[in-house]
């Protein structure tokens, strides 16, 4: 699986990027964490608020920091 995001790799950015590690360990789950700081591959995804995070290739959350509990939430049912 590879979870992206997205952000000019801000604090906010850089946290989402933890809280995903976190959740994941937390899971027991492997991905790939890719960091996408290009703002015209930001806004392929038409994502104007950042940080974004994109699951799969499905944006699942842009615009706010989510813990590693809400992103284990949204892991879970994949």
């Amino acid at each position: 699986m590879i979870i992206k995001v997205l952000g000019s790799g801000c604090q906010n950015c850089v946290t989402l990027s933890k809280n995903t590690e976190d959740a994941l360990r937390n899971l027991g789950m492997e991905a790939e964490i890719v960091k996408v700081t290009d703002f015209k591959d930001i806004a392929s995804y038409g994502v104007m608020s950042t940080p974004a995070l994109v699951v799969a290739e499905k944006v699942v959350s842009y615009g706010t920091v989510l813990q590693p509990e809400d992103i284990a939430k949204l892991l879970g049912n994949r």
